[in-house]
């Protein structure tokens, strides 16, 4: 357990780092015509970065235990800070997303990605007996998966209250609960969503635009047209750090949702390839952690934020190549970010913790088995010289 934690923190750090190197080329021609400096957001994401870094480092060493007991008031805070979004957060590209605190900005949403997988995984151990039931154990755990998730799709974050949703019915249904509940809800939640998808305007213009783009005169939208040109422009090995020309003002958002182009741009297949495998050995590692973990709490804790962070991952690398229509999504630790990578930091903190306070379990019971054995084989001595 303790290599699997060494493991999670160096993978997370090649990230993290990786990411300062690329938000740093792509937002520096944006940066400069916008704020006359060009390091200024790169200085913005490092302020938060290393803020985030240190959070990590925190939770590393706060005992996961301890969220059981502050789940339930977590949540509800949670639910509250959404709801008030709901009312005063100022509309930006259609969508109310961000409060302001005065000396900082916050995106509940983020908040709330790794709130209810604590949550989730504490109702999953207090209900493992009832979780197969309809009425005592799965629906209990998605009405609080509704409640968080209807608050944020409302804002409206669309492409956030669906992945909140795929990871919440992950985690249920790898907790134990029937398929069936599951697949059921999963197509009652699907219809429902395309339907109210289809009231919001910038969510029904992308959706629109990404189906139209497989007709006969179809196109695809300048953003993802612009994010292939420079996944394209990349090949084998890339341009080089700095040299990408689609961050010059040609790609929107080249910092943010499709830094991946420019990461393909100017580290080329090679690059991109490694930055997937590094969210994969992130991936195994958490697995390995939750397989490992004796309680059912940490078992589903560490699932959960294993599985959501290379669930967004994949989401975002689904949006630069066109394969999905154009979202919110941000690249774990990669992209330029605030809320985000804080809680991406603390939730690998919290991972981390998992895999190394059962390190400790597992050690304490080694050395319990040795001085048994050794009592045991003490005693068979002296009965042998009697």
């Amino acid at each position: 357990m303790k290599k699997l934690a060494v493991i999670i923190f160096f993978a997370t750090l090649c990230l993290i780092l990786i990411g300062l190197i690329i938000v740093m080329s792509a937002s520096s021609t944006y940066s400069a015509t916008r704020f006359n400096s060009a390091f200024y957001l790169f200085n913005q994401h490092l302020y938060k970065v290393v803020f985030g870094f240190a959070m990590l480092i925190i939770f590393c060493f706060v005992p996961y235990e301890w969220y059981r007991k502050i789940s339930k008031p977590a949540i509800l805070v949670t639910a509250l800070l959404l709801l008030i979004t709901l009312f005063i957060a100022p509309q930006v590209k259609g969508s109310g997303r961000w409060l302001n605190l005065g000396f900082t900005t916050i995106q509940p949403a983020d908040i709330a990605k790794l709130v209810l997988i604590i949550h989730l995984a504490f109702l999953l151990e207090k209900k493992r007996e009832y979780v197969t039931e309809l009425k005592n154990g799965f629906m209990t755990l998605l009405s609080w998966v509704l409640i968080i998730v209807a608050l944020i799709f409302f804002q409206p974050n669309v492409s956030t209250a669906i992945l909140i949703t795929v990871v919440s019915l992950t985690m249920i249904f790898v907790g134990g609960a029937r398929i069936k509940h599951v697949l059921i809800s999963s197509l009652v939640l699907i219809c429902s969503a395309g339907t109210l998808m289809m009231i919001f305007p910038h969510s029904r213009k992308r959706i629109l635009s990404f189906i139209y783009s497989f007709g006969e005169n179809g196109q695809l939208a300048h953003q993802v047209k612009q994010g292939i040109i420079s996944l394209g422009s990349g090949g084998l090995f890339g341009i080089g750090i700095g040299g990408s020309r689609q961050s010059n003002l040609f790609l929107p958002e080249s910092y943010g949702d499709f830094i991946l182009a420019i990461l393909g741009e100017e580290t080329g297949f090679v690059g991109v390839v490694i930055v997937l495998f590094l969210y994969l050995t992130l991936f195994t590692a958490g697995i390995l952690v939750a397989k490992k973990t004796k309680d059912r709490f940490g078992q589903m804790l560490a699932f959960g934020i294993s599985f959501s962070i290379i669930i967004y991952a994949f989401a975002n690398t689904a949006v630069a190549t066109g394969v999905v229509p154009t979202t919110g999504f941000s690249l774990p630790f990669i992209s330029y970010g605030g809320t985000s990578v804080v809680f991406l930091c603390i939730s690998i903190g919290i991972l981390i913790n998992i895999a190394i306070n059962n390190y400790s379990l597992e050690k304490s019971k080694l050395k319990s088995t040795e001085t048994n054995s050794y009592n045991k084989t003490t005693l068979a001595v002296e009965e042998i010289r009697l």
